[in-house]
């Protein structure tokens, strides 16, 4: 539990700097955000494995990069969901994405897979 929660933080975070550096994503109030940030745990644990099954040619075949479009239309799904979480389109919600990846990739080398393993030395 304490992991998810961690990673929601870190989910978070990285949605916070993709609304501040990409320009056509808006989040309407901290709140929003919380629960974007939620929704999109929930869905990158339920959706995006579905996803990533039915589009793995085309990951193979790009080399993994079509990952990041497979993100961005779970952050699309969620911005659909959430009143005051609005993405202008495909490419805010692709770099948004590159940023929340970065931000995430960072966290789980900080946290590691149980919590703060890196930090505290357990």
């Amino acid at each position: 539990m304490t992991g998810f929660v961690l990673r929601a933080v870190i989910a978070a975070f990285g949605l916070w700097l993709a609304s501040t550096w990409v320009e056509g994503i808006t989040l309407r109030d901290p709140m929003t955000l919380l629960i974007s940030a939620f929704l999109l745990g929930i869905v990158n644990a339920f959706v995006r494995p579905i996803a990533v099954v039915l589009t793995f040619p085309i990951t193979m075949i790009t080399l993994g990069l079509f990952l990041l479009v497979v993100n961005a239309g779970m952050l699309l799904l969620v911005a659909k969901i959430i009143p005051g979480f609005d993405i202008a389109g495909f490419w805010p919600a692709f770099w948004a994405a590159v940023i929340i990846s970065i931000t995430g990739w960072i966290g789980s080398w900080l946290i590691g897979p149980k919590g703060f393993d890196r930090l505290t030395g357990r």
